[in-house]
């Protein structure tokens, strides 16, 4: 059962992390089109659809399969795994910033420019880092 559901812990993170580094790309496009009320239109689309039947469904399928897997390791006395889950919570923070974005973006009343998506867009990357660096060299 470990195994399984590690393949699907896995399959999720991938999911979620497309989302993580997609969408802000298209932030990106949307603040540096504000004008072209047409491109607006099928960004707001695809926004949501990836927010919203990608995104969501692969963080919740992340967290819980994670959750499964930290106890059957042992939740106590893992002190990376730890780090690791207080990483991923401000990932889900980082996650729930972009909802809130999209939202933004929805009632065209998001102020933030293209740069600043840019820059906002290698947040999940350093995360990434941090998280895949636990998991692979248990530091604590």
């Amino acid at each position: 059962m470990y195994s399984f559901v590690l393949w699907f812990h896995l399959l999720s993170l991938i999911s979620w992390f497309a989302v993580l580094f997609y969408l802000p790309r298209l932030f990106v496009y949307h603040a540096e089109n504000i004008d072209n009320t047409r491109f607006i239109e099928v960004a707001k689309v695809m926004e949501m659809k990836l927010y919203k039947y990608i995104g969501i469904p692969a963080m919740w399928a992340t967290v819980a399969s994670g959750f499964y897997l930290a106890f059957s390791l042992g939740f106590s006395g893992n002190g990376w795994l730890h780090v690791k889950i207080f990483v991923v919570l401000i990932l889900m923070g980082y996650f729930f910033s972009l909802g809130h974005f999209r939202k933004k973006f929805l009632d065209n009343d998001c102020v933030k420019n293209g740069k600043f998506f840019r820059f906002y867009n290698e947040v999940p990357t350093i995360l990434l880092m941090i998280i895949v660096g636990l998991v692979i060299f248990k530091p604590f």
